[in-house]
C-alpha cells in the first residue's frame, strides 16, 4: 500500500515548526487559540480539585460518562447517543472502516479535507465526488448527490459549515438528503466541527434528525485542537457497539486529563464559540473590503459559516508560489493543490485575534510589487509577429 503525501499537513508543518514561524497564522483552520492557564483560569476550586484527582489511566472507549454528558446536552440527545473519538478523524477513519464491504461507494463533496477522500480510497472503497463549485457559490446540489447514489452506496458524507469554502446547507437541504438517504438504507453523515459558526442564515444541527450521524469536534469551534478530542452522535445501537469495538482496535480511548479539559471547555462553551464567533465576524468584515480592493487580482466566495475561505488568483495562475512568496513576508495561507484545485488558496480568518488588518496590509503590499513586477517598463518596445 502506498500512502500518497499529505501536502497540507507537509506544508503547515514546514511553517508552524520552523525556527521563525510566520508572523500572521492564515493558513490554519481553527479559531483563537486557548492556553492551558486560560482555560484552567475559568474553573471554581471544586472544579479544579476534580481535575487534579484525575487518574492518568485508560478511560473507557465510549468516552467518560461525564465527558457524554456534556456532548449530549449541547447537542440535544442523550449521553447513550454520544461515542467519544480521538478527534472527527478518528471518528471518520471508524465511519470508512464500517462502511468498506466488497464493492461499495461514498459520496463526498469536493473539495474536501484531503484524508478524507484518501482513507476511504486506502480501505478499498470508491469514492464519488459532489462538486462545490465556486461559480455557483460552492453550493451543493442536492441533485447531483442523489444521481451519485445506487444500491452499493453505503454513505452520504455532508460538511456544513464546509472547509475549506465555508458554504453551509439550509435546514431544507440537510433534511432533504438525510431523508434521500435514510429511504435507501444509506448511512448519511454530518461533519459539523464547525458548527455553529455561521455569517448569515444559521443550520440547525443534524442531530434533531432521527436518522443522521453527526460528527463533532473541539478542534474548530471550540477552538481546542490540541485536546485531540471528537464525537460521533448516533442513535443506531448496533452502529454504536462497533464504533466502540473498533475504537478498541485503534486508539482504545482518550487521554484522561484531556476528556476532563473537554469537560471544562463544553461547560464554557458559550464563551469559547462566542469569542471565535466574534473574531471570525470581525476580520470576515476587513475580508470584505479587502477582497473588494483587490477584486482585478483575487476571486473569492464570502463563506457562510465557519472560519476559512478559499479564493482563487483571477488570472488562474498556482497558488504555491504565491504562498511561498508570502511565508517569506510573514504572511502564512495555504496552497489550493493540496485540493487539487492550484489557482485557489485557503485563508483562516478565525486564528488572529488581534493584528488581522496588518497581515492584510502585508498581502496588499506584496499585490502592489506584483503589479509593478509585471507591468511593462517604461520605452519597451515588442518586436511585429
Amino acid at each position: 500500500m502506498r500512502i500518497p503525501p499529505f501536502l497540507l499537513d507537509e506544508w503547515l508543518n514546514l511553517y508552524h515548526f520552523s525556527p521563525k514561524p510566520p508572523e500572521f497564522d492564515f493558513a490554519s483552520s481553527t479559531g483563537p487559540h486557548w492556553t492551558a492557564r486560560q482555560l484552567l483560569a475559568l474553573l471554581d476550586a471544586d472544579e479544579r480539585e476534580t481535575l487534579f484527582e484525575t487518574e492518568l489511566v485508560y478511560s473507557s472507549a465510549t468516552g467518560s460518562e461525564r465527558l457524554r454528558r456534556e456532548i449530549a446536552l449541547a447537542q440535544g440527545v442523550t449521553a447513550e447517543d454520544v461515542r467519544v473519538t480521538t478527534g472527527a478523524s478518528e471518528a471518520l477513519l471508524i465511519l470508512f472502516l464500517l462502511a468498506a464491504e466488497p464493492g461499495a461507494n461514498v459520496l463526498l463533496p469536493s473539495p474536501l479535507f484531503p484524508p478524507t477522500e484518501v482513507i476511504p480510497n486506502l480501505l478499498g472503497l470508491e469514492t464519488r465526488s459532489y462538486r462545490l463549485r465556486r461559480e455557483n457559490g460552492f453550493r451543493i446540489d442536492t441533485d447531483e448527490v442523489k444521481k451519485l447514489a445506487d444500491d452499493k452506496t453505503r454513505l452520504i458524507l455532508v460538511n456544513s459549515p464546509h472547509n475549506p469554502t465555508g458554504a453551509t446547507l439550509s435546514d431544507e437541504e440537510m433534511r432533504e438528503l438525510h431523508d434521500f438517504a435514510a429511504q435507501r438504507g444509506i448511512q448519511f453523515v454530518s461533519d459539523e466541527v464547525y458548527h455553529p459558526i455561521y455569517h448569515g442564515r444559521e443550520t440547525n444541527s443534524a442531530a434533531s434528525l432521527p436518522h443522521a450521524t453527526v460528527l463533532g469536534s473541539f478542534s474548530k469551534s471550540l477552538s481546542a485542537s490540541g485536546l485531540r478530542v471528537g464525537w460521533i452522535v448516533e442513535r443506531d445501537r448496533a452502529r454504536l457497539r462497533q464504533y466502540a469495538d473498533a475504537r478498541g482496535y485503534f486508539t482504545i480511548s482518550n487521554a484522561p486529563l484531556s476528556e476532563e479539559l473537554a469537560v471544562v471547555a463544553l461547560r464554557r462553551r458559550d464563551r469559547i464559540i462566542g469569542r471565535a464567533q466574534t473574531v471570525a465576524a470581525s476580520n470576515l468584515a476587513l475580508l470584505d473590503e479587502f477582497f473588494k480592493e483587490h477584486a482585478g487580482e483575487l476571486g473569492w466566495v464570502r463563506p457562510r459559516g465557519g472560519m476559512t475561505a478559499f479564493p482563487w488568483l483571477a488570472d488562474g495562475g498556482d497558488a504555491r508560489d504565491f504562498c511561498r512568496a508570502l511565508a517569506e513576508r510573514g504572511v502564512l495561507l495555504l496552497p489550493g493543490d493540496c485540493w487539487g484545485m492550484p489557482e485557489h488558496f485557503r485563508f483562516g480568518f478565525g486564528v488572529t485575534a488581534e493584528g488581522f488588518s496588518e497581515g492584510l496590509s502585508r498581502i496588499t503590499d506584496f499585490l502592489k510589487e506584483r503589479r509593478r513586477a509585471r507591468r511593462p517598463r517604461a520605452g519597451t518596445t515588442h518586436a511585429a509577429a
